[in-house]
């Protein structure tokens, strides 16, 4: 079979960009010639041009007639604009992979992490449909945290994030800069994206507050993402998410309740063969994940393997065994958190379809 034409919604933005750069490293197999590839943007976009593959693509304004011969799109753009547009991508014959919140809910729509849950993709085996790429912050947690709940099982899992205005988008990470150069001249950070200054500050995920459960929508994604992903309702996350002024890379710290209490050389061990992450726990140098470590990696960091004995320990011939685990991690939220994921899905959907 052919490769097939594509399209990127939201070319121009962040996500965007930086799927169309995994694309071109990962040599993505799509149909050659002037609709081989479509970016896709609004009309402030349309007329530019972006590089790719040593020549210069330009940018079309997004409409109902956008993909008429397209057999694959990526929507790296807004909810709204997913809602609007990824039904009429589907009805003409197209595969959606979307980093939207917009289907991440829908109980017909697989929600996929092609390290956790590739069997997902199953519904849109030979048909075109929408997969939904989950939250950034969850796709970090979720790629260690399954191998240790295949191993070991986990009863609850306590995580704090510290986010990068990556996570808001290429405007947010222009705000950062801006005010940052601001602050060090002596003037006053003026936010503009964030309700709070970003540059030299730390402040509550800027996404809408439950005023019933105390919890933002982010740190709600964490059990509903998990819950659906795992196939588990019963799966219990204790969030609380913060923005930092970090550009790229999200962290997170994580301490986990296991079903089956676990040595270290266990543990680390589930850890150490697992796909998608990379150990970096050196204690005698004290050198750990970091954002700037994992910043255009493709690999989710891992550090700071530590037993909880706060928790139950259990003695046993093989040393200590516990059920309490802390974690510190790090992901790189426009890659692994969102376009890398994306293409995974789709190199996925095309070794199923039989296109190489």
């Amino acid at each position: 079979m052919q490769p097939p034409s594509i399209a990127i919604v939201g070319a121009t933005g962040a996500v965007g960009r930086e799927c169309l750069s995994i694309l071109q490293q990962r040599n993505f197999k799509h149909a050659e010639g002037p609709d081989g590839i479509k970016l896709l943007a609004s009309s402030r976009s349309a007329g530019t041009t972006i590089p790719y593959r040593g020549q210069q693509l330009p940018v079309e304004e997004l409409g109902p007639n956008s993909f008429r011969g397209v057999k694959l799109a990526f929507f790296a753009a807004g909810a709204d604009t997913v809602r609007a547009f990824a039904p009429i991508a589907v009805a003409s014959g197209c595969t959606v992979i979307d980093k939207s919140s917009a289907y991440r809910a829908d109980p017909n729509t697989p929600l996929v992490i092609p390290e956790v849950n590739p069997e997902a993709l199953a519904t849109l085996r030979g048909k075109s449909g929408i997969a939904a790429v989950p939250n950034c912050s969850t796709i970090i947690l979720l790629i260690p945290l399954t191998p240790i709940r295949k191993a070991f099982g986990i009863d609850r899992i306590v995580v704090s994030t510290y986010q990068a205005a990556s996570g808001a988008g290429a405007a947010a990470m222009e705000e950062l800069e801006s005010q940052t150069r601001d602050v060090l001249a002596g003037k006053s950070a003026q936010p503009r994206i964030f309700k709070e200054p970003c540059a030299f500050n730390v402040f509550s995920h800027d996404s809408a507050m439950n005023p019933t459960t105390g919890q933002n929508s982010e740190e709600q994604k964490f059990t509903t993402e998990s819950r659906k992903i795992w196939n588990d309702p019963t799966v219990k996350v204790n969030a609380t998410c913060i923005r930092v002024p970090v550009m790229r890379g999200h962290s997170e710290s994580v301490c986990l309740t296991l079903t089956q209490p676990a040595t270290e050389s266990q543990f680390r061990a589930v850890l150490a063969g697992a796909p998608g992450l990379t150990l970096i726990d050196d204690r005698s140098n004290n050198s750990f994940p970091t954002p700037l470590k994992v910043s255009g990696g493709d690999n989710v960091l891992v550090g700071r393997i530590r037993p909880d004995d706060t928790q139950e320990v259990v003695a046993g011939d093989a040393g200590a065994a516990y059920r309490g685990w802390n974690l510190w991690i790090c992901g790189d939220q426009l890659r692994t958190g969102a376009a890398l994921t994306a293409v995974k899905i789709a190199e996925l959907l095309q070794r199923e379809d039989g296109h190489r």
